[in-house]
């Protein structure tokens, strides 16, 4: 592994402000590709990188490189993938063009199916997937704030990319199964559409049995879709992903108690598509429910509600207001 190299974050949004950043702390040697927004924001305010636990890192705008210049990518030993799903073909042809053959590409994006992109158009180069379990939200002023818990996992290799990636508040951890690993935070992803339609933090929204029962449902159409195509999803937490959709619908205070022993969630925690909409920005529900769609599509299983909420979201798009504050019996179809 090129330790001696930096790390280029291709696409420094928030997840790759916030990984990026951990690593700078850290006193890695690490670059931004950025969007003007975005280096104008660090430049101006520098970056501020906070957590769910109460602990804080600051880092000056001149502690950081940070470029929109794809030629950043030159030196790089490292290039961790950090865009939208939908730009990851545009971020490969800027990897091919720019970065040194040998050097390893690692996708932290969400879906399945980016890797496969970027192995297409990069060629025989090292390409890993990998698995954020965490939400971070861009809070402004150069603040990004990790609001749940969970270690990145990496697909192992002989470069040992995941030991190299770790440091003190951000761990890094091989995965044998990374491709079930990815399909297991798909099927919890799933959620991230509910939480933008509800318009409600992810504690509160969790919190309510009706917003569980109707993640549940979900969960139950991406599962059966998997188990005809022969995909055994792998579960970032203790809990196997084929137990989570009973333990939604449990009462509130035995899910409060099972959930505040997995996983630890910021009482103002919002979905990365919450924040799309929020912004105006197309949100990734084709790479998520959508993959869930094409697989059930390939294997005649019917998902009539994975259905109808890519079209809510894609209403909520269309409309541009923002998260359109609907119930779960108005996401249903039932009101």
């Amino acid at each position: 592994m090129m330790t001696d190299r930096p790390i280029v974050v291709a696409g420094a949004g928030a997840i790759g402000c916030f990984v990026g950043g951990t690593l700078a702390a850290a006193g890695r040697r690490v670059a931004f590709l950025v969007r003007p927004r975005v280096k104008a924001e660090i430049e101006r305010f520098g970056l501020l990188l906070t957590d769910f636990d109460g602990s804080e890192k600051k880092l000056d705008p001149g502690q950081l490189a940070l470029s929109e210049d794809p030629a950043i990518l030159h030196s790089a030993g490292i290039v961790l993938v950090t865009v939208k799903s939908a730009d990851t073909a545009a971020v490969a042809k800027q990897i091919a063009q720019h970065a040194p053959q040998d050097a390893v590409i690692v996708s932290l994006q969400n879906g399945v199916g980016n890797v496969a992109v970027l192995r297409d158009r990069l060629g025989d180069r090292r390409v890993l997937a990998g698995m954020v379990p965490f939400n971070v939200v861009g809070m402004g002023e150069g603040r990004f704030h990790r609001s749940t818990s969970g270690d990145i996992h990496v697909g192992q290799d002989d470069t040992n990319a995941a030991a190299a990636l770790s440091v003190p508040g951000l761990t890094m951890r091989a995965s044998r199964d990374i491709t079930g690993v990815q399909w297991g935070k798909l099927i919890i992803n799933l959620n991230n559409a509910l939480s933008a339609l509800s318009d409600m933090p992810l504690a509160a929204q969790l919190g309510n049995r009706e917003w569980r029962r109707l993640f549940a449902d979900q969960m139950a159409e991406g599962l059966a879709a998997m188990r005809a195509a022969g995909i055994t999803p792998v579960s970032a937490t203790p809990i196997p992903s084929s137990w989570t959709p009973a333990l939604l619908r449990l009462p509130d205070p035995i899910f409060d108690l099972i959930l505040g022993r997995t996983m630890k969630i910021d009482p103002e925690a919002r979905s990365s598509m919450w924040q799309d909409l929020k912004q105006g920005r197309k949100t990734e529900i084709d790479y998520l429910q959508g993959a869930i769609i094409a697989l059930a599509e390939q294997n005649s299983v019917d998902v009539p509600l994975s259905r109808r909420i890519v079209a809510l979201i894609n209403e909520a798009e269309a409309v541009g207001k923002g998260p359109p504050r609907l119930t779960p019996q108005q996401v249903r179809g039932a009101a």
